[in-house]
């Protein structure tokens, strides 16, 4: 298992960042998480920024549109659809531990909450890492596109914009889409199938809490700035090409997760 370097939380973090073998940078960022009080945290230190995270070879990143659609009623498409998933949560904790190392100066309760979400995010990453191995799959056998990490290196400098744009809008389009993904593997009915749906289970309840997290710290933010948060929202999602909403909504779980009434009527029909 990798060393936890020194004890200072943000320190931890970063060198987790910069861990390339997926499952190492899981277990590391699952030992960070299991006792986050036995760690210092410095608000005030600053690192030499990379842009990107340690990541394996594999999989190969390609644009969205290069990504093979399958159907999840075969297993190579039932494969590919946990690998998908599985990505998105590998580019999760990286995101997470982002959160902790590159922002200087916020509230230590700021980088707490954020270890928080990288542990559970390894924690999903690893579920389904295991699942698909279960098919004869591992994680990088298929390609997979960046989308949720380009926005993360576009948001680098603004905290405000970071908090406003990743968690607030590209994770709460997985909330909404992931009772859809279920649906489909309730459909197909194999034990697998309904493996990944329990699974996907899980994974959902603790996404609600990484977009109130994402919420919560949006909104001190912009208190702390004297930002209006709508306004700034239009105004960072036009700069940093944030996708447009697009429906159907799990309008229960974003409200659990912390959206407002005026921000749940402003969504599309």
């Amino acid at each position: 298992m990798p060393r936890i370097v020194g004890m200072e939380l943000r320190t931890s973090a970063f060198a987790a960042f910069g861990i390339s073998d997926p499952m190492e940078k899981a277990r590391l960022t699952l030992t960070l998480g299991a006792s986050p009080s036995q760690y210092a945290v410095d608000t005030a230190k600053t690192f030499t920024a990379p842009c990107s995270p340690g990541r394996p070879d594999r999989p190969t990143l390609v644009t969205p549109q290069s990504v093979a659609r399958r159907s999840p009623y075969t297993a190579v498409g039932h494969a590919a659809l946990i690998h998908s998933i599985a990505h998105i949560e590998f580019n999760a904790i990286n995101l997470a531990l982002d959160a902790v190392w590159r922002f200087p100066g916020l509230p230590a309760d700021f980088y707490l909450d954020w270890l928080s979400v990288a542990f559970e995010e390894a924690k999903h990453f690893t579920m389904l890492r295991n699942h698909l191995q279960s098919l004869g799959y591992d994680y990088g056998n298929f390609d997979a596109h960046n989308g949720l990490w380009e926005m993360c290196e576009s948001t680098q400098f603004d905290v405000v914009a970071r908090m406003a744009l990743v968690p607030r809008t590209l994770e709460a389009r997985g909330l909404d889409a992931t009772p859809i993904i279920q649906a489909k593997l309730r459909k197909v009915g194999s034990a697998a199938a309904l493996e990944a749906v329990g699974l996907l289970d899980i994974i959902l309840a603790e996404e609600v809490g990484h977009v109130a997290i994402g919420n919560r710290w949006y909104h001190w933010l912009c208190q702390r700035d004297g930002i209006d948060p709508q306004h700034f929202y239009e105004i960072a999602a036009h700069k940093h090409g944030a996708p447009k909403p697009r429906p159907p909504f799990n309008l229960a779980a974003r409200r659990l997760a912390g959206f407002t009434e005026s921000e749940i009527s402003a969504l599309p029909v």
